[in-house]
């Protein structure tokens, strides 16, 4: 690992926030990091509201989506509602067709499947559309590539809607309205929104024209605070009002189908970082295993008994994905040792029985042990088919672009993207990205980095500090769990090595006379000798708090120590 400090902020600047707040100079230092340098800025920060979010119109072409989406309900048109079989898809389908449901019959919902027609807008789809008497298509978390199928569509007199959040081409498809805020020519004022957020913005205009207000939305915001967490959007304008106001709903009042997969957790409060571990891996499953119908079933279902039993199922098909990419893993890594791989600049792997539905979550898993960009292919029909995953730092979708000579279609965004290519075009193409990569990235990207906030005493860890980082939540991108280093620090004799295999490491420390903290390091269990004869060290970690028999009490978090 290789420890990066964050410079820091002009005095001036610190100094200034310092007395406009009343705080001390770690969080005015935490704050302007994360771009909040006035007192209005820190008052948004820390006090987000809804009327924070962006008229819905802004948005180029918002006014062609809702005009033909009030033009279908006049005449009594049939609409399907399409989505991705990824958390974000299935969200935004959930949401965009249960609202529309809540004052319009008229309603279908269609999600791909994943095996038989893969990413994004299918022929299929198009074609089962014609068949039903369909003529509006509003297409979520898709499409903005989707040029051929659009055509095609339009041949048979089915228009689309096209709401995406994904780079897109030189060429825009031929719909009725292309809601995507990363347009260049579209000068929404915050183009960092998920699928589902872009889904929520036309519900959002939609309601306007129908005189209901945001508080009329208010219970849809549970699932764009998961496709939020689970496509790792940056936490930072509206995706952190949505993400916060989200995440009260959640915690007070889910929709049936989110109650049933965490009425079993624990947890009184759930995080973000609850909604991106137990949430979305669930979700997830249901299209990675069976088929993404199942999480738009669940999350659309008002009967909790039902909903009950869809969680079940879709609890089932997480443990079977469990199973399945701790195999492929095994059987990946086996494979970089057996090609003598392991120096490379990437790691490409390729067999043909990969369950394709897991190879994303494989591919992140490669990352653990070889840190560097990572393509995982496996069989589909007649071509093959690939989930790519980078670093920090690194586009890997810029370094896909370069090697687009070999490939059938791709599309993502930096750090994850999908493909797929002829069977015969896969060692060139291999070998195209070691070169596209090994030329454009910089050497220190091939090391795991731990950002540090800032340096700090364990004199400065007080109340007052807790609970304004507290007030920091959401985290996520750009607006991550502040990081700290502190030198000098020794362990007071009680650590101790944890878990089955004696991985983690359980200690109590000081620093000089401070008040002592207990620590936990996940994985940092081979570092115990540092910690022997009271020898000092250096350390970063998180702060926490620990809640037991209702006493609560802080800990450290250790992402390392040296």
């Amino acid at each position: 690992m290789r420890w990066t400090l964050k410079s820091k902020p002009e005095k001036e600047k610190v100094q200034k926030l310092q007395n406009e707040l009343q705080v001390d100079e770690i969080i005015a230092t935490l704050l302007i990091q994360r771009g909040v340098e006035t007192y209005e800025q820190a008052k948004t920060f820390f006090r987000p509201t809804l009327d924070d979010l962006h008229n819905p119109y802004l948005m180029k072409d918002m006014d062609k989506a809702v005009s033909r989406i009030e033009k279908a309900i006049e005449y009594e048109e049939n609409i399907l509602i399409f989505g991705d079989y990824d958390v974000d898809g299935t969200t935004a389908v959930s949401l965009v067709s249960s609202y529309l449901k809540s004052y319009y019959p008229n309603i279908a919902t269609y999600i791909p499947d994943r095996y038989d027609e893969g990413y994004g807008i299918s022929y299929k789809g198009i074609d089962y559309a014609d068949d039903n008497g369909i003529s509006l298509i509003i297409a979520l978390d898709c499409g903005i590539k989707s040029i051929d199928h659009i055509a095609y569509a339009n041949a048979k007199n089915i228009d689309f809607i096209i709401c995406d959040h994904h780079r897109p081409g030189n060429e825009l498809p031929n719909a009725v309205a292309v809601l995507d805020p990363k347009q260049e020519d579209c000068f929404y004022p915050y183009d960092e929104l998920c699928g589902c957020g872009v889904g929520f913005k036309l519900i959002q205009a939609l309601a306007q024209n129908r005189n209901q207000t945001i508080e009329d939305l208010i219970p849809y915001l549970d699932l764009v605070a998961t496709a939020i967490a689970a496509d790792i959007v940056p936490i930072t304008g509206e995706n952190r009002v949505l993400a916060k106001f989200g995440l009260e709903v959640i915690n007070s009042n889910p929709r049936p189908g989110i109650k049933a997969l965490v009425q079993n957790v624990k947890k009184k409060v759930l995080t973000i970082t609850d909604v991106v571990f137990i949430i979305a891996p669930r979700i997830n499953a249901a299209g990675r295993i069976k088929h993404g119908n199942e999480a738009v079933a669940l999350l659309t279902e008002y009967d909790l008994e039902q909903a009950e039993f869809f969680a079940s199922e879709i609890e089932q098909h997480n443990s079977d994905r469990k199973d399945l990419d701790k195999k492929i893993t095994i059987e990946a890594l086996s494979q970089i040792e057996t090609n003598s791989e392991k120096e490379k600049f990437t790691t490409v792997v390729y067999q043909e029985d990969w369950h394709k539905g897991v190879i994303g979550i494989v591919a992140s898993r490669l990352i653990e042990t070889h840190y560097r960009p990572t393509i995982v292919f496996t069989k589909s029909g007649d071509k093959l088919a690939a989930s790519a995953r980078s670093v920090k730092d690194f586009d890997v979708y810029n370094a896909l672009e370069a090697c687009a000579e070999h490939l059938e279609q791709f599309g993502g965004h930096m750090y994850a993207a999908g493909m797929t290519l002829k069977e015969e075009n896969y060692a060139a193409f291999k070998k195209a990205f070691e070169k596209t990569v090994q030329e454009t990235i910089h050497p220190d990207l091939l090391i795991p980095e731990i950002s540090v906030d800032v340096e700090i005493n364990f004199s400065d860890i007080n109340p007052k500090l807790i609970r304004l980082l507290n007030q920091f939540e959401p985290f996520g991108p750009q607006n991550m769990t502040p990081v700290f280093m502190t030198k000098n620090i020794k362990d007071t004799g009680y650590a101790k090595p944890l878990g089955k295999n004696e991985e983690h490491l359980k200690l109590f420390v000081k620093q000089n006379n401070s008040e002592g903290f207990g620590a936990i390091g996940f994985g940092l269990g081979s570092k115990i000798e540092l910690t022997k004869n009271q020898k000092p060290f250096e350390t970063v970690y998180c702060i926490d708090e620990n809640e037991y028999n209702g006493t609560v009490t802080v800990q450290l978090r250790l992402k390392d120590m040296k």
